[in-house]
């Protein structure tokens, strides 16, 4: 009897199995691709990049491309980082992820990477000063974190960034001057020749009464150059400088003004016939070591 009732219990188990869908396994999520093809990420689940350098976007030029991306979408993916609560951080792309939330788009096409912090950093700078929207200031502050962080030299920072040397070396000498005529070249009232050229006052409060009127006068870089050196030779008599440079080879005159204009300090050629000397005044050990990096590429 007890092998009768078993085995009519298997027979009704296998019944009832038959007669029921089996369960099946639920499919597997498909994990992003990482390093490969784009993909279609939710905006609302990127974060914003906290290495970045640029302080300020053009708010007319992100409404532009904020209606190009409504009309046609996205043309370059951007490029974020997985993070361990599941979310994305934007490495490369800030623009084109801000205007695709204006346009209210509900994805954007982005690449992943699997890098480290210092990696997303180095990405972001780099990305940054390989643009040409970027204020002096926010540039000179990205060379001043490449330095800094990863201890890029100049020539180092030239390369990665397929800038000039020289231009590497101006940039970053931006940082001495005074806070207060920072935030003039950064908000575009200072040009960058005039905060190179007014660097050759040496002290901040110098630089900062000449700034003051430099601005209070409108005067192009090349007044302010003239002006700059007439702070610089209290000595000489008025109209002594113009007759000066009036009786300079205007090819020597041309020279000497783009070497000041390059150095941010005051340079002098004396020249005759072809023959003569070039003397490049400082007046502290930075000044001299931009001097040694501009000519023997040392820093």
């Amino acid at each position: 009897m007890t092998n009768q009732n078993d085995s009519k219990r298997r027979a009704l188990g296998k019944g009832l199995e038959s007669l029921l869908p089996a369960r099946q396994p639920a499919p597997p999520v498909a994990a992003p691709e990482v390093n490969g093809k784009p993909l279609e990420i939710p905006v609302g689940e990127i974060d914003r990049n906290p290495f970045q350098t640029r302080t300020s976007f053009d708010e007319s030029k992100l409404i532009e491309l904020a209606q190009s991306i409504a009309a046609t979408g996205v043309v370059q993916p951007i490029v974020v980082r997985p993070l361990p609560s599941g979310r994305y951080q934007l490495i490369m792309g800030e623009r084109r992820w801000l205007a695709s939330k204006q346009a209210g788009k509900a994805t954007i096409p982005a690449i992943l990477r699997t890098v480290s912090d210092e990696q997303a950093m180095e990405m972001t700078i780099v990305e940054n000063l390989q643009r040409a929207d970027l204020n002096p200031m926010e540039q000179a502050r990205a060379y001043q974190r490449l330095q800094s962080d990863f201890k890029m030299t100049q020539e180092q920072m030239a390369v990665r960034t397929g800038k000039e040397r020289a231009s590497v070396a101006n940039f970053l000498r931006l940082l001495r001057l005074p806070e207060s005529v920072q935030g003039r070249v950064e908000s575009g009232e200072l040009s960058f020749g005039h905060a190179r050229t007014l660097l050759a006052l040496g002290s901040a409060e110098a630089i900062v009464a000449a700034t003051q009127k430099v601005m209070a006068l409108s005067m192009s870089v090349r007044q302010t150059e003239t002006y700059v050196q007439g702070l610089l030779n209290p000595e000489s008599k008025p109209g002594k400088v113009e007759k000066i440079e009036a009786a300079q080879d205007p090819n020597v005159h041309e020279a000497q003004n783009r070497l000041q204009r390059a150095l941010g300090l005051r340079v002098r050629i004396e020249d005759t016939k072809g023959k003569g000397r070039v003397i490049i005044e400082y007046s502290r050990l930075e000044d001299f070591d931009a001097i040694m990096a501009a000519v023997v590429g040392e820093g």
